[in-house]
Parts: structure tokens; sequence; C-alpha cells
């Protein structure tokens, strides 16, 4: 990586929990690039203050993580189609103070389903209600998915979510049946629901394809369990890699290889 320098472009990351996934595989490829880019994770109990500092400081980019998904929407100046459709941004960039918003996470799904070939003609069962879950809820609705349930116990955010995209909400486990598991809350997220599994046997049993978008540890319960009974996966591995590479491509206009997201998100995992 260059020596620091006043031409230097930063990139950071706001979340609640910040981690350093995103800041070794961005690093990892500013480096390996040659790119006169850092970035560093950050949080916030200032979240207007945090971005009129982005705005005024030049900062470049921006990953925006939970709780701030939705919060940051009125602070921007424009909203792409991919955090428009779903009102949920993870991404921001700065273009000499005209901050845009997109969802890379939203694409992100949206590819996996595709080359995992989900098909749309299945029953998919989605647990949560929060901004990832609207990622995937609009990106199984835009596939051409028409079954689709949400178990959420929010009374006001499972119903909206469901309403918005005209699926089901039911606040319960409905009976097992359904071929596509998708986990889109933090069981199984290391600290304290690490151990707890997602979905029951029962269900992992009945389904076909195991998706849980939690990307720490990628091994969950979850994905544990549906490998031990021979599920398809998509893990909250690929899910960050790719959304990783779509903001990178944001911020820097380099569109990586398939290799060297796989390397850098190799890298952001090592512990």
């Amino acid at each position: 990586m260059p020596i620091l320098n006043k031409d230097m472009q930063v990139c950071m990351s706001l979340a609640a929990r910040p981690s350093n996934i995103g800041t070794r595989f961005h690093n990892y490829l500013y480096d390996e690039l040659g790119l006169n880019f850092i970035y560093k994770a950050f949080t916030t109990t200032d979240l207007e203050g945090a971005v009129r500092g982005i705005r005024a400081l030049g900062i470049r980019g921006c990953s925006v993580s939970m709780p701030f998904k939705e919060a940051i929407i009125p602070l921007v100046d424009v909203m792409e189609p991919s955090a428009a459709a779903i009102q949920s941004v993870n991404t921001v960039v700065n273009d000499d103070g005209v901050l845009t918003a997109s969802n890379t996470d939203y694409e992100a799904v949206a590819q996996l389903l595709a080359e995992h070939q989900v098909d749309p003609r299945q029953s998919v069962l989605v647990r949560g209600s929060g901004g990832m879950a609207s990622a995937v809820v609009a990106a199984c609705r835009d596939a051409g998915f028409d079954d689709l349930t949400i178990v959420a116990r929010n009374p006001e955010a499972g119903p909206a979510l469901a309403g918005r995209y005209g699926f089901a909400w039911v606040a319960d486990d409905p009976a097992p049946g359904f071929d596509v598991l998708v986990n889109v809350t933090p069981l199984g997220m290391r600290g304290d629901a690490e151990d707890v599994l997602a979905f029951g046997p029962e269900h992992i049993e009945r389904a076909s394809t195991v998706f849980d978008v939690v990307a720490f540890p990628s091994e969950t319960p979850l994905i544990a369990a549906g490998r031990a009974a021979g599920k398809r996966l998509i893990t909250g591995a690929e899910v960050i890699a790719l959304q990783a590479a779509r903001q990178f491509e944001r911020y820097t206009g380099v569109r990586l290889t398939a290799d060297q997201v796989a390397r850098a998100s190799e890298f952001s995992r090592a512990e």
C-alpha cells in the first residue's frame, strides 16, 4: 500500500458493530493493485454528523451496515434504483460532495440466486424483516419467485415488508415444507446467538436450498446443518464478498476478476 499522502482517497464503513472483514478486503486489493486508497471501519452515535463529515472531508465511499441502512436515506442526495426500490442503503459514493446511495446487497443476492440456479418456482421461507431482508425479498421477487413467506416477530416490520412485495407474513414458524430457507437475522452470528440454529431440523430436512446471510462465521449452525444434510448452500461469505466487490468498483472504477474477489475474501476472513 502506498505511504499515506495528501492525495490518498479514503473509504470507510459505518456499522453498529464494525468488523475487519471489509477493511481487510478493500485494503488487500488496494495494495495488490497499487491504488492510492485506504479503508477504515467506524461506528457512530451521530449518523447525521458522520454523513456531514463524509461530504465535508471528501471521503470517497462509505459502506453502510445496520442500524443505519434506512436512517441514512434522508441524508443522501441521489438514490440508485437498487436502494430506492427497497428503501435500504448499504453503499454511498461521494462525487465532489454529491452523495449517491445504492444497495449492493440486493445486487449480490440476485447474482447468487442466478449462479446457484435456484428455481423461482420453488417456495421460500425468509426469517427476518430488516434492511437485509428487504434486499433478499426484493431480489427473490425480481428473479420471479412468487411463493415466499416472511417469518418475523416484529408485528409492524414483518407485515410491512410482506405487503410491500405481495408476499405472506407469519409471526411464528409455519409448518415445514419450504424448498428454500433464508436466514436474514443475527441468529448464528458470532456473539450471543452464535450457537442458535435459525431453522429447525425438520425445516432443513424438507428444504433443497439453505441460504444464510450471516457472514461471520461463514460456517454458521444453519450452514453446517445444511451441509450435513446435503443441501445446496449459499453462504453469507459469498454475499459479503460479492457486495464488497461491487462497492470496490463504485469507489475505484476498477472491475475485479472472480479470482481477485476470491483471494480478497479469503484474506478478509483470516483470523
